[in-house]
C-alpha cells in the first residue's frame, strides 16, 4: 500500500542486513521482509493426512500453542496431557520426539475440570539452538536444542502461582515478552536472553490497569508479537475498560471493545499507543506483509454489535481484522471468520491462517487472502466437547505453517472422526499438488 513509507521500507532492509550479520534470522519466523510468491488458482486446501500421537502417550486432549521453525521445518506443540513440548518433522510429517521440561501438564480444578490458569506448557517460540517455553506458575526456560535440556528458569512472579501464558521473540535485541494473562490485572514481562547461553534474566513488568497505564484489561492480555520493521512488540488485549467488570455479565469475554498494544522493547519498556478495535476481542496477533498485523478474533459479534450466541435473535457477523502496525489504523475488517486463539502468516503462499474454534456453525481453519484482504476459505475441524463418539474435551485453537510446503498443521484432540486421530493427532491441511522443499 502507497501509505507504507519507502522510508519504512529501506529501514526494514537495513535492518535485516544487520540482523543477517549478527544471528541466522529466518525471514519465515519474521514475516516475510523478503516478500513471498502468491500463486493464482491454487485450488482448495483440504486435508492432507493426519500425524498420529503414539498409543505409548497419553491421548492429546489438552494442548496450547503451536510453531514451526522454517529454518529445520520443524514443529513444536506445547502439549499439557503429556506435559512435554511435542517435535514433528513438518516435511515428512512424521512425529519426532518429546522434550520434557519438569512441565505442569494438565491441573483440575475442584469441579474436575481442566484449570487452564494453572497448567502448561503454554507458550513456545523455536529460534536457532534455543526454544522458549511458557509453563504454570509463572514459569519461563530456555531448552538447549542440542541437547533437549533446559539451560535457563525463571519467573515472572505471578499471583497465586499463575501460569505465564504466550510470548514472542525479538531476536535483534535477545528480548522475550511473555504474558501472564490470568491474573487479575493481568501483565507482561520483558526478559533479556543471552543468545551465547539461553540464560534468562527478567527485566520490567507491564501492568495492564488504569493506574499503570490507564486502561484496564478486563478480560487478560493475549497474543503478542514482534514485528520488525518497527522494531515493537505488539499485544492482543481482547477487552478494554468493560464498565463495572465484577458485576456486568457481559465483561469478561463479551464486550465489544477490545485494543492492541505497542509496546518498546527496549530500555523503557513503555506502551508506546493502544490502537481500540471494534466487535471483536482480538486474541490471535500475527505479522503479515507491509507492516500489516491480522488480529484472530476471540468472540462473534451479531448484526446488532452484541456477543453472538447460537440463541441469539440476530445473524452472527464473524470478522478478523487486518490493521496497519505503524498508525493503528484498521486496513479491513474481513467478513466469514471468528472466534479465533492462534492465528498465523505463511510467506509460503501469501495468506493468513486461523484456528477459529469458536466459529459460528462449527470450528474451522480460515483462510485470509492476505493480498486481496478476503476470506478465501473455511476448512472444518473439531472440538470435543460434549460431541458423541467422541473424547472429551479440548478444541482446535491451534495452527502453526510450514512455508516449504505451505502445509497448515492443526493439532486435535483426540476423537474419532479424523483418521488416525483415537490418540490425538495433528492434521495436516494444504493443496495436494504443491508440496514444494
Amino acid at each position: 500500500m502507497l501509505r507504507k513509507c519507502s522510508l519504512t521500507l529501506w529501514r526494514a532492509v537495513l535492518v535485516s542486513v544487520l540482523l543477517l550479520g549478527a544471528v541466522p534470522v529466518r525471514a519465515d519466523d519474521y514475516n516475510g521482509w523478503f516478500g513471498f510468491k502468491k500463486e493464482e488458482n491454487r485450488g482448495p486446501v483440504r486435508l492432507l493426512t493426519t500425524v498420529p500421537i503414539p498409543g505409548s502417550l497419553k491421548p492429546l486432549r489438552g494442548f496450547d500453542i503451536s510453531f514451526v521453525d522454517q529454518h529445520t521445518q520443524l514443529y513444536y506443540l506445547a502439549d499439557r496431557s503429556n506435559a512435554s513440548v511435542d517435535v514433528v518433522d513438518a516435511k515428512t510429517n512424521t512425529f519426532v520426539k518429546q522434550i520434557f521440561g519438569r512441565f505442569a501438564g494438565v491441573v483440575f480444578n475442584a469441579q474436575g475440570a481442566a484449570d487452564n490458569a494453572r497448567s502448561g506448557p503454554n507458550g513456545v517460540v523455536a529460534f536457532g539452538r534455543w526454544l522458549f517455553v511458557t509453563d504454570a506458575k509463572s514459569r519461563v526456560v530456555t531448552i538447549d536444542l542440542t541437547t533437549d535440556l533446559v539451560v535457563s528458569d525463571v519467573s515472572t512472579g505471578g499471583a497465586d502461582s499463575l501460569r505465564a501464558d504466550e510470548l514472542a521473540y525479538d531476536p535483534q535485541d535477545g528480548i522475550i515478552l511473555a504474558v501472564n494473562n490470568a491474573d487479575d490485572p493481568s501483565f507482561a514481562t520483558l526478559i533479556s536472553v543471552d543468545k551465547n547461553t539461553g540464560k534468562l534474566t527478567v527485566g520490567k513488568r507491564i501492568t495492564f490497569d488504569a493506574a499503570s497505564n490507564g486502561f484496564d484489561a478486563t478480560n487478560g492480555a493475549e497474543q503478542p508479537v514482534w514485528e520488525q520493521g518497527t522494531g515493537k512488540f505488539y499485544l492482543s488485549i481482547p477487552e478494554v475498560d468493560c464498565p463495572n467488570p465484577s458485576t456486568n455479565p457481559v465483561c469478561g469475554g463479551l464486550f465489544p471493545d477490545g485494543a492492541v498494544v505497542r509496546i518498546d522493547p527496549h530500555s523503557t519498556g513503555n506502551i508506546e499507543a493502544k490502537f481500540p478495535v471494534k466487535n471483536c476481542q482480538p486474541a490471535g496477533l500475527t505479522v503479515g506483509p507491509k507492516e500489516d498485523l491480522l488480529l484472530g478474533c476471540s468472540q462473534a459479534f451479531d448484526t446488532a454489535g452484541n456477543a453472538w450466541s447460537a440463541s441469539d435473535a440476530n445473524s452472527a457477523a464473524p470478522i478478523s481484522v487486518i490493521m496497519d502496525a505503524v498508525s493503528g489504523n484498521i486496513d479491513k475488517n474481513v467478513a466469514g471468520v471468528s472466534g479465533n486463539d492462534e492465528v498465523w502468516f505463511n510467506r509460503g503462499d501469501g495468506n493468513y491462517y486461523l484456528a477459529a474454534r469458536n466459529q459460528p456453525g462449527g470450528p474451522v481453519l480460515g483462510i485470509i487472502d492476505a493480498k486481496s484482504q478476503t476470506l478465501d476459505q473455511v476448512v472444518p475441524t473439531i472440538n470435543t466437547a460434549g460431541k458423541a463418539n467422541a473424547y472429551p474435551s479440548g478444541s482446535s485453537h491451534s495452527v502453526a505453517v510450514n512455508s516449504h510446503n505451505n502445509h497448515a498443521l492443526v493439532p486435535l484432540p483426540a476423537n474419532n472422526v479424523f483418521p488416525n486421530c483415537l490418540n490425538g493427532c495433528i492434521a495436516v491441511f494444504g493443496v495436494p499438488w504443491e508440496d514444494q522443499d
